[in-house]
């Protein structure tokens, strides 16, 4: 039974409506109940596969093949805004056309499986980003997929579960394809890897844990870079005999013509070596000159046993003074934030005066209805003139062809990398960032890292990143847990 192959897709071409290319000649297959990576650099097309493997986009060309009576379930990165007002029980009766009978049990089991306990009549958008991400496995799971679907689901996850995710996915007995750019959580389970490359648009497999490819992967580029270094050396030195001899007489000229025909086969056998991704411009978020105390917190509202508990505190943020505010899913981090930058907070407040820079994980600063161009011009301050502006953004890998675009059409990473580019355009006194590298390609986070160290205005952060969090300088804990 393990052998057989679940999908399969066999020179499917595929490119949208502008003719703008993503796979070409895709091959590969999945044998059932095997545990895939998908990896590739941004705009690589890894949830265009997704949306080819669930039916949502049909190839160009080529065939995809799904065994008979296969189903699939989908975990997706983020919460669809439309679903926060649903409670729990409604939300998950969204994953069948017919509600089955015995839905409350179903519900308790997938929920159990996901490692969270919360009551069915709580609101989807009341919960916390690490409550949602497993939320959206088990709306997956509660499916009983064949073939399962997850895109970047250690976002928003703390340790401990992410810990559970693995052991699911470990002991889960059917297919698995995943998303992620956390490498640890990877190696964990992988067993084979589907690299998609975002410039040749090609294909490759591989089999083994994640780890181990990746060293063969780059074992590879160091093989081909040093066989490209070689053709090159002998491309020149012949150049340099087809010029000299070219000028000479009788059986010289018919030597040169017998290089010049080398140097061009070698020329043409020149290994395409595997380019990488951009990497964001360095950058500097400017500080508003914000004198006095830019936050006062006296007491915090955290959640135990989802039920609210105010708690005394002694906190003071100026300018320069960095907090991390830290605690397990579900205890209170991102209502607090939002509490903070909403004006609702019980017991704090922001100095009035102060812009505050906000980036909620789930991207509810931004405006999905609103261009590119549009929500960056909505926060550009009188320092910069339009044409820095769309330099900025091109910094952050923005150029002009996304500016058109709406927001919501964006990936959740250009998204991030929106996000920031506002953050440099606002000159905010006050950082406020929940969870900031969620989505995020891991080769921006030291650039990110960088400017948030280089950031004098005061700032508050929540991240479930340990390797970030460690890069960061802070100076004042507020631990929700422990308080």
């Amino acid at each position: 039974m393990a052998e057989e192959v679940v999908l399969r897709f066999d020179d499917v071409v595929f490119e949208y409506v502008n003719k703008k290319p993503i796979l070409d000649e895709a091959s590969f297959s999945v044998r059932r109940g095997s545990k895939i990576t998908l990896m590739g650099q941004n705009g690589a097309g890894k949830s265009t596969l997704f949306g080819l493997i669930k039916g949502d986009l049909k190839p160009k060309e080529g065939k995809i093949s799904i065994d008979a009576g296969a189903t699939i379930g989908t975990a997706s990165q983020t919460m669809d805004r439309a679903y926060f007002d649903l409670t729990l029980e409604e939300y998950f009766e969204k994953a069948f056309e017919v509600v089955p009978s015995g839905m409350k049990s179903k519900i308790n089991k997938v929920m159990e499986a996901v490692n969270i306990d919360i009551p069915t009549d709580r609101k989807v958008g009341n919960l916390s980003g690490g409550q949602q991400a497993r939320l959206l496995l088990a709306f997956a799971l509660i499916q009983a997929p064949d073939i399962l679907l997850l895109d970047e689901p250690t976002n928003n996850l703390d340790q401990e579960g992410i810990d559970h995710l693995i052991t699911f996915l470990v002991m889960y007995d059917k297919t698995v394809i995943v998303i992620s750019h956390d490498a640890d959580f990877l190696n964990c389970f992988t067993e084979g890897v589907i690299y998609l490359d975002v410039f040749t648009h090609k294909m490759e497999n591989y089999v083994g844990d994640y780890y181990s490819v990746v060293e063969e992967i780059a074992n590879r580029i160091e093989r081909e870079e040093k066989k490209n270094a070689q053709a090159e050396k002998a491309i020149k030195d012949r150049k340099e005999k087809v010029n000299f001899f070219a000028n000479k007489g009788g059986k010289m000229r018919r030597l040169a013509a017998k290089l010049k025909e080398e140097t061009e086969d070698l020329e043409d056998n020149m290994v395409d070596v595997r380019r990488e991704d951009k990497t964001i411009r360095d950058f500097n978020i400017i500080e508003q000159n914000v004198i006095g105390e830019v936050v006062t917190i006296k007491s915090v509202v955290t959640f135990y046993q989802h039920q609210p508990l105010l708690k005394e505190v002694d906190l003071t943020l100026r300018k320069k003074t960095h907090m991390l505010v830290c605690g397990p899913n579900g205890v209170g981090k991102s209502t607090f934030l939002r509490s903070l930058v909403a004006g609702t907070a019980e017991g704090a407040t922001i100095l009035p005066g102060t812009i505050v820079g906000y980036y909620s994980q789930d991207f509810s600063q931004l405006d999905f209805n609103e261009t590119v161009y549009d929500s960056l011009l909505a926060v550009k301050t009188e320092e910069n003139t339009v044409q820095e502006m769309r330099a900025i953004a091109a910094g952050f890998l923005i150029n002009g062809e996304l500016m058109g675009n709406t927001v919501g059409s964006l990936s959740e990473g250009q998204k991030g990398l929106l996000s920031f580019a506002r953050l440099v355009l606002m000159r905010p006194g006050l950082l406020i960032l929940d969870e900031p590298t969620n989505h995020i390609n891991f080769r921006h986070i030291p650039v990110i890292a960088e400017a948030i160290n280089s950031y004098e205005g005061a700032m508050i952060m929540v991240s479930h990143m340990a390797d970030f969090v460690k890069e960061i300088k802070i100076d004042e804990y507020l631990d929700l847990g422990k308080i």
